[in-house]
């Protein structure tokens, strides 16, 4: 699948529920489900500034597509890493930093969000985005 398909799926599981407490829970699930980045990963370098809890952020590249894993301390926002691990995992490098990120307002997450874990979240895309841009800089490179 490719972000915009992926991104008009979560957007159609979030209109599944009524309120906000149940898109909560449904958040919350899926951070439990996130596969876990490796410990050794667990850096401080891998740590996004600007998130109100923990969240360490890695990625590589495997051929031409970029690999997330992530982790946070705070279940809440590890739902929210797992969103955009779902959407930008396994894409290439020249769609993530092209992907429009409307999905995120068409959910309701940035508005429904404490202004510090909506800053974390502004702080994960742009961790995301640079790790795409970097991979893709790389690519250019060796061309």
């Amino acid at each position: 699948m490719n972000i915009k398909e992926i991104q008009d799926e979560i957007v159609d599981e979030f209109s599944m529920f009524d309120d906000w407490m149940q898109r909560y829970e449904y958040i919350i699930d899926l951070g439990k489900n996130l596969p876990l980045i490796k410990d050794e990963f667990k850096t401080e370098d891998n740590i996004i500034k600007g998130c109100q809890s923990k969240v360490w952020l890695q990625g590589e590249q495997n051929e031409d597509r970029v690999v997330f894993t992530a982790d946070s301390d705070a279940i809440l926002t590890k739902g929210i890493i797992a969103i955009l691990i779902r959407t930008f995992s396994n894409q290439k490098a020249a769609d993530i930093i092209a992907a429009d990120m409307g999905f995120i307002d068409e959910i309701g997450l940035k508005e429904h969000l404490s202004a510090t874990r909506a800053n974390g979240l502004v702080s994960m895309i742009k961790n995301i985005k640079m790790y795409a841009l970097a991979f893709n800089a790389k690519n250019d490179a060796t061309l």
